[in-house]
């Protein structure tokens, strides 16, 4: 009896955590001024933003303009995409909810991303280090991931 309330207690909490962890996330009016004025801080005013810091493009196929941040277009104090290594740079997803404002969704360090249509719906294939896909030297891994709601889905890697 007390195995069976404890496996209860384990579902319930596996059941209910996901919905407090989205329910907690806080809504960002505007990403790219969010951004923005995170690095002008942390740079101490000396921070410029290239012509490909932003980019507006539906990610999750839910016909609302979502927003992608690039880091690597970022000049702080001089230095271009300060936070970018041979692994790449960081970029930031937000998806934008019907209610107003965006959530971050994801945060991934890559080289780049293509956006393209298969099977019906746009996806991202994301060029990453090699070790993505269990490799320790060679061409990038390319993931092909589908956003799904708020969700990053992932098809293939290769």
């Amino acid at each position: 009896m007390r195995l069976l309330i404890v496996i209860i207690l384990n579902v319930l909490a596996l059941v209910i955590m996901p919905v407090v962890a989205v329910a907690q996330q806080s809504l960002v009016q505007d990403p790219v001024a969010f951004e923005k004025e995170h690095f002008t801080k942390r740079c101490e005013g000396q921070a410029s933003f290239g012509d490909h810091f932003s980019t507006d493009q539906d990610i999750n196929n839910d016909k609302l303009m979502d927003v992608v941040i690039n880091e690597g277009e970022i000049t702080c104090k001089g230095e271009k995409g300060p936070d970018c290594t041979d692994e790449g740079c960081t970029y930031n997803f937000y998806i934008r909810v019907e209610d107003g404002g965006y959530l971050l969704i994801a945060t991934a360090r890559i080289y780049g991303y293509d956006f393209i249509q298969r099977f019906g719906n746009m996806v991202l294939v994301m060029k990453m280090h090699p070790k993505y896909c269990n490799r320790t030297e060679g061409d990038p891994c390319l993931m092909t991931v589908r956003v799904r709601g708020t969700q990053f889905v992932t098809i293939s890697t290769k």
